[in-house]
């Protein structure tokens, strides 16, 4: 793609990136078909080529304006149009760059501005999120049941083992997961126990930032990820092995961490060894020997998967959990389209509820369609929002091995 970007954006590092990004895209229209939007909507300016056109006139100096801004909002970010792309455009750090812009430009009606703010003053923050949801959870039980299936369980986390191996691993201490469902990460400690790791949380570590960096608030992002680099450091330089990431999503962030912070002389160094260091759970069990986790009851859960796009697009570790669950029993059923997002993609439920509603009914019917007993996945922004919509129970894969379940 031929661009003629202005020279004022050229000035900057986000500029020359986008211009190279801009530069790499063909035309071939092959990411239209992959992007859940555009097979929703059929416009164009709701597909990833429409967007980056959008994007490239705004680098060329045209303006932005109220409607350049809903079809870059509309973008669910999954990145199923990098895993489709032939040519390995960098869509996301493309649309990052354009979002910037139009923030920059045009002004947002005021309920938009007032909810970004609120979510970006709770969600980040675990003890605030856990402030919230208690006193709902007590009252769950008493709820109606379509409410009560957005609500998460009350559930205990269980005991988390402590550090007695040779071998540790650093736990992303997260945000919403540790209020909503702390039982994944202490499942995932247990389950790491029996395989001879110790997992240890460090104190101080908390939202890996990905939340307020896709709401266009950068500086409010990298100051989580410079919090989390902090407290991460002493225990790296003690030899910890890796930093694992049980939700998907944050994965995703983890990882861009020496890309996000390399403009920074202080952390950018330290920001790519931790960017080196992190791994999705599924990356860290298919490398050992899971004869300690084996069960009988494997076999009788007829299971469907949910892969989220963090996992398969964002961190391209298709097919991977699946593996680790088949080697120990489990047979994942054939979900159809399975590459397409549920519609939770982080806050996007919040801020575009029609589009995210609709995915979200085409996900569960697919998930559904082989009749399973539970429905698991990689995420826990995937795993509130299909639990919002069926009856079957859908809980975090690593759950399925927790020496608390058997």
């Amino acid at each position: 793609m031929q661009t003629r970007i202005e020279a004022r954006h050229l000035k900057a590092p986000a500029g020359v990136e986008a211009d190279r990004i801009l530069r790499s895209c063909v035309h071939c229209g092959f990411c239209l078909s992959a992007c859940p939007t555009y097979r929703l909507l059929g416009n164009e300016t709701d597909s990833p080529r429409g967007r980056i056109y959008l994007i490239k006139q705004l680098l060329e100096g045209a303006g932005a304006s109220d409607l350049t801004r809903l079809h870059l909002d509309r973008c669910l970010t999954c990145l199923a149009c990098e895993s489709a792309c032939p040519s390995g455009v960098n869509y996301h750090r493309l649309v990052s760059t354009g979002r910037l812009l139009v923030e920059q430009q045009t002004v947002r009606p005021l309920r938009e501005r007032f909810l970004r703010v609120l979510l970006r003053l709770v969600l980040p923050y675990s003890y605030r999120v856990r402030l919230l949801l208690q006193p709902v959870k007590w009252l769950r039980p008493i709820l109606p049941a379509a409410l009560r299936r957005r609500i998460p369980e009350n559930l205990a986390a269980g005991e988390w083992p402590p550090k007695r191996h040779k071998r540790a691993m650093l736990a992303l201490a997260g945000c919403v997961q540790t209020a909503a469902r702390p039982r994944i990460d202490a499942a995932a400690a247990r389950v790491l126990d029996r395989l001879g790791i110790s997992l240890i949380t460090a104190k101080d570590s908390g939202c890996c930032g990905a939340l307020s960096y896709h709401l266009n608030a950068h500086a409010e992002a990298e100051t989580f990820m410079r919090r989390n680099i902090d407290a991460w450091w002493p225990h790296i330089e003690q030899g910890a092995e890796a930093i694992v990431i049980t939700a998907s999503g944050c994965g995703v962030q983890v990882k861009d961490y020496g890309k996000l912070l390399a403009h920074d002389p202080d952390y950018a160094e330290k920001a790519a060894r931790v960017a080196s260091l992190a791994r999705d759970l599924c990356e860290v069990l298919e490398g050992e020997d899971l004869d300690p986790l084996r069960t009988n009851a494997a076999g009788a859960t007829r299971l469907a998967f949910h892969s989220p796009c963090s996992l398969q697009h964002g961190q391209r570790l298709d097919g991977k959990t699946e593996q680790v669950l088949r080697r120990l029993g489990y047979e994942p059923g054939i979900v159809p389209d399975r590459q397409i997002c549920c519609g939770s993609a982080g806050s996007y439920s919040l801020l575009q509820p029609e589009i995210s509603q609709r995915l979200l009914q085409d996900k569960i019917a697919a998930l559904e369609k082989s009749r399973p007993d539970l429905i698991a996945t990689a995420n826990i922004g995937c795993l509130l929002h299909l639990q919002s919509a069926t009856t079957i129970p859908v809980i975090h894969w690593i759950e399925l091995l927790d020496p608390l379940r058997h």
